[in-house]
């Protein structure tokens, strides 16, 4: 029986190796990522030996960029049926440990951050009140940045007392004129509205942590 050569020179045989690593390499995440999905490998496990296999792709991909400038096609053509090792490796680039805990920290980051802008907006309507600017051009701009602001805060619910109270004065400022003023009841009834809404808002923020 005659043996099949797959290359002609030392740059070919080096070539279709680095090919032979690659295809290893994509199914042996395949594997890895398949056996952590089921629990069947422990997270600091998985996330050394999904590090060392991520390592290893890019080195290898680096090499190869002119001989495999597409790794999807790569899988395709050698028909490896491998969507999370592709994910993990060419989309990701991170373990799946890592990408989670990056995920929360910029989740929990960006909840911080809103909570702040909230405070600070009520703070600022409070004290505009309290210096006695109530002509609607001067209270309407602010009650809609501190109702937007609460509205991006996924931790509170729909009919949250801030939000609901925000939207009703809203809609009754919205039918006055720019130039027109708050009576003192009107002021003294939004101010009350405001700090009953911070305190409410203050509350609510613990139990979001739990």
């Amino acid at each position: 029986m005659a043996e099949v050569k797959l290359w002609n020179d030392k740059r070919e045989r080096e070539m279709y190796e680095n090919f032979a690593e690659l295809f290893a390499i994509i199914k042996a995440t395949e594997k890895l990522e398949k056996a952590y999905i089921r629990d069947l490998i422990n997270p600091s496990e998985y996330e050394s030996e999904c590090q060392k296999l991520i390592v290893h792709f890019k080195t290898l991909s680096a090499t190869l960029k002119d001989t495999v400038p597409n790794i999807e096609r790569f899988a395709d053509t050698y028909k490896m049926d491998c969507p999370a090792a592709i994910y993990r490796l060419v989309t990701s680039g991170l373990p799946a440990t890592v990408e989670h805990r990056a995920t929360v920290a910029a989740t929990t980051s960006n909840s911080a951050s809103i909570v702040a802008e909230c405070v600070q907006n009520f703070i600022t309507s409070m004290d505009s009140l309290k210096l006695n600017m109530v002509a609607v051009d001067q209270v309407y701009p602010l009650l809609s940045d501190l109702s937007a602001s609460l509205n991006k805060l996924s931790i509170l619910p729909p009919d949250f007392e801030g939000k609901t109270k925000m939207k009703e004065w809203l809609s009754r400022l919205s039918k006055m004129g720019a130039a027109d003023e708050l009576t003192e009841q009107q002021s003294r009834q939004l101010h009350f509205d405001l700090e009953s809404s911070y305190n409410s808002f203050m509350a609510a923020l613990p139990k979001a942590g739990n």
